[in-house]
């Protein structure tokens, strides 16, 4: 199986390494990093610890990429940040399925990556379609097949071998069987599901929440208080979920609490640690800088409250983590409002 993974990132990279048991290509968008790596045999910025397979091929020809993941029989996964998604669906020299690792919303539509990639089809072929707006089921007749994989999956740990039990999700079956095909091995399990929206909202909102809780471990505030948030925080993601389309029991799976437990509690974690340090006093900027890394539930969070006003969802952990990042509100004040509302049902 030819694979093509365009984006050397961790994650990008990780998956290269998990699926070189095939014919893959890893492309680099610079040319002196993917000589770099080519050369010490590891992506020495992002998991230096790791070799890479001998088999494994670095370019930073993304014509060749290309080529190699395209039909027939190619298999093309998209390592990218999803700030940068629509840019490369638009620069696809084909109608091609395509997988994606990207989680968020994109930020100014709060379009999902299966809403950015029926747009993108749309314009390719003449037309517009707004999919940003009240959700959708997963794309249109037009659009090629797209889907994502997601799942609790730090990317050293996937690219050490460890065990690792992820999800791809496609409403085309032969995507996500092509999916399991490339990934799927006695260290990374790939299970499968249609519900695209459900697996994309819990990929987007873990970010968020990571950071709610983060902050709150930060505050040194206790145990029960984690459990409280991150058992609130999924009934947020859930019902934003099923408003979009979603199916509830996605949400108890790999992308939803699973996701959410490793992002909000794991010391891997990018958002969790963008949220201690905010608690330690740590201005937004200060926070980022000391990271070097995207932590995807920064943009995200903002447009995740939007959506969800919109379709008129109550998220309040997510408008408090809005609130801090904005540095409208400290973790102290942020705790305060979330213990001052009113008693309810669950």
């Amino acid at each position: 199986m030819k694979i093509a993974v365009l984006g050397a990132g961790a994650w990008g990279s990780a998956v290269a390494i998990a699926a070189a048991r095939h014919d893959v290509v890893l492309w680099a968008r610079d040319a002196a990093q993917a000589q770099a790596m080519q050369r010490e045999r590891r992506n020495a910025r992002y998991l230096g610890e790791v070799a890479f397979p001998s088999a494994l091929r670095i370019t930073s020809d993304e014509a060749e990429a290309l080529a190699h993941g395209g039909p027939p029989g190619g298999l093309t996964i998209l390592a990218t940040p999803m700030a940068a998604l629509r840019q490369r669906l638009a620069a696809m020299p084909d109608a091609r399925p395509v997988l994606w690792l990207s989680k968020g919303f994109e930020a100014g539509t709060g379009a999902l990556g299966h809403e950015v990639a029926r747009e993108v089809a749309a314009a390719r072929a003449g037309g517009s379609e707004g999919s940003s707006g009240n959700g959708g089921k997963g794309g249109n007749a037009s659009a090629p097949p797209c889907g994502v994989i997601s799942g609790p999956s730090f990317a050293l740990e996937v690219a050490r071998g460890q065990p690792t039990a992820v999800v791809a999700a496609s409403t085309d079956a032969a995507l996500a069987a092509a999916a399991v095909q490339a990934l799927h091995s006695e260290t990374l399990r790939v299970y499968s599901t249609s519900d695209i929206v459900g697996v994309e909202v819990g990929g987007a909102v873990k970010n968020v929440l990571a950071i709610a809780v983060g902050a709150l471990d930060g505050m040194q505030l206790g145990l029960n208080a984690r459990a409280a948030l991150v058992t609130r925080g999924l009934a947020e993601m859930t019902r934003l979920g099923v408003a979009l389309g979603a199916q509830p029991a996605t949400f108890m799976g790999l992308s939803g609490l699973g996701d959410l437990v490793l992002t909000a509690t794991g010391d891997l974690s990018r958002n969790r640690r963008v949220g201690m340090l905010l608690a330690q006093g740590r201005t937004l900027a200060e926070a980022l800088a000391a990271l070097g890394h995207v932590a995807e539930g920064v943009p995200s969070a903002p447009v995740v409250l939007a959506r969800a006003r919109r379709l008129g969802i109550e998220m309040p952990i997510t408008a408090c983590v809005v609130g801090l990042l904005a540095g409208r509100l400290t973790v102290r004040e942020a705790l305060a409002h979330l213990m001052a509302r009113d008693a309810t049902t669950e």
